[in-house]
């Protein structure tokens, strides 16, 4: 078995279900900085960032130290047992929230995290109905997988809830498209409010809604959006979750959290992968009387660990010493330069949007209006060939996703921007 490619021996074992990117797949042997180089060696320019968890750089030594040195002292220890890092990093979370009297449970990624997230909301408000977004993601958990718009991404009609979508994140398509902002939002708080109205009992657990969805394809609704919601959320009693797993840690860069953009403070943030750099770390932060709402004993065996929790913490540091939401948003300034004069070039280009590092290109076919998966695909293939690495995604797997770690220089995003030239000259013609 081992004298097989790599590619044949991971379908003979791994779900079919399970993903791959290229018509020829590859395996990522080691990172420095922003850049990756695969098992035979050919190197590229990582502009999705492990699927927005690289968010420092790979292997930045700090990190790399505090983990050394944990390892060397204590690779485990449960819930059970008071953990110094846990408790330090919880304070630190909890101070940046935003969320006055705060309270932090730690998991091992962005999809327990929202499981737990929706166990609060529902156990708090006694109810299981729950508003989610359309296009929205919220991970492949049995919780999670029923509060996730796509159904692309849902593998069971199963749920532990009762579900309502609400129009708000994807306006590229949406039937309010042609609004202004302020006549989009009203629209679409008009719509919550219907919904509410006529589609549940008015005891509604939560919302949960990514501020930018992830998934999605980077669909960006107005700021302000979820402001609106929280007035109606509120004469409801119902709780705000804020899916925070992609848009955290400053990715944004305008914010800290994605939330800020609308106006709001939500009841519970979620939030995961940049705050591990890679390393199995995310949970729940949130109002005190939420949190410790549950009514029965529990634990977590793995989440906020001593490993995990002392890399968070070091990659923290280097986030807030090198401010690197700043850099998000100078740098996510050029790129969405760059990529708008891309699209004056090529009208396949049917959509540029997102904030800062988090950049989604909606590709379409020649009528300029019908979404292009095999258009995507064909951009993949090319930023691979040539040395660069993004992702796909959205609701027709039309999208091209730009996420690069949040330390990306101003030479790497203009070498960034001339190979996406390179190759949507390559895939489309050269256009003037």
């Amino acid at each position: 078995m081992r004298n097989l490619p790599l590619v044949e021996r991971h379908r003979a074992v791994m779900p079919k279900w399970m993903a791959l990117y290229y018509d020829e797949p590859i395996s990522l042997a080691r990172g420095e900085g922003r850049t990756v180089w695969d098992g035979d060696g050919n190197e590229y320019l990582d502009f999705f960032g492990g699927i927005l968890t690289t968010m420092t750089a790979y292997n930045p030594p700090e990190v790399v130290e505090a983990l050394r040195d944990q390892a060397g002292r204590m690779l485990h220890s449960s819930t059970l047992y008071l953990i110094e890092s846990q408790v330090e990093l919880a304070e630190k979370i909890a101070a940046l929230s935003g969320i006055s009297d705060a309270r932090v449970f730690f998991t091992n990624s962005g999809s327990e995290a929202n499981d737990a997230a929706l166990m609060m909301a529902t156990a708090y408000r006694a109810s299981n109905h729950i508003l989610a977004m359309r296009h929205s993601y919220h991970g492949r958990s049995f919780s999670t997988v029923p509060v996730t718009g796509m159904a692309s991404w849902s593998p069971s009609s199963l749920s532990p809830f009762n579900v309502s979508y609400v129009h708000g994140s994807y306006r590229y398509r949406s039937p309010f498209r042609t609004l202004d902002d302020a006549a989009y939002i009203k629209a679409c708080t008009e719509d919550l409010e219907n919904i509410l109205q006529v589609a549940t009992s008015g005891n509604v657990a939560c919302l949960i809604a990514e501020p930018i969805l992830g998934v999605g394809g980077f669909a960006t609704p107005p700021d302000g959006l979820f402001g609106e919601f929280r007035k109606v959320l509120d004469r409801y009693g119902i709780l705000h979750v804020s899916d925070e797993v992609q848009t955290g840690w400053g990715r944004t860069g305008e914010h800290f959290w994605g939330y800020q953009a609308h106006g709001m403070t939500p009841d519970l943030i979620t939030f995961a992968k940049g705050l591990g750099n890679g390393l199995a770390i995310g949970g729940v932060v949130g109002r005190a009387e939420i949190i410790d709402c549950f009514k029965a004993s529990s634990i977590s065996t793995f989440g906020g660990n001593p490993l995990a929790t002392r890399g968070a913490l070091a990659n923290l540091a280097i986030l807030e010493r090198d401010n690197l939401p700043a850099n998000a948003r100078v740098r996510g300034a050029e790129l969405f330069a760059g990529l708008r004069r891309l699209q004056a070039r090529h009208p396949r280009i049917g959509d540029v949007r997102g904030k800062g590092l988090m950049v989604g290109l909606e590709l379409n076919e020649a009528d300029g209006w019908t979404p292009s998966r095999a258009a995507a695909k064909a951009i993949l293939e090319e930023t691979k060939k040539r040395g660069l690495l993004v992702g796909m995604g959205g609701f027709h797997g039309n999208v091209i996703r730009l996420a690069p770690p949040l330390s990306v220089t101003e030479a790497e995003c203009a070498r960034g921007l001339a190979i996406l030239e390179d190759c949507f000259s390559a895939v489309f013609g050269s256009r003037r």
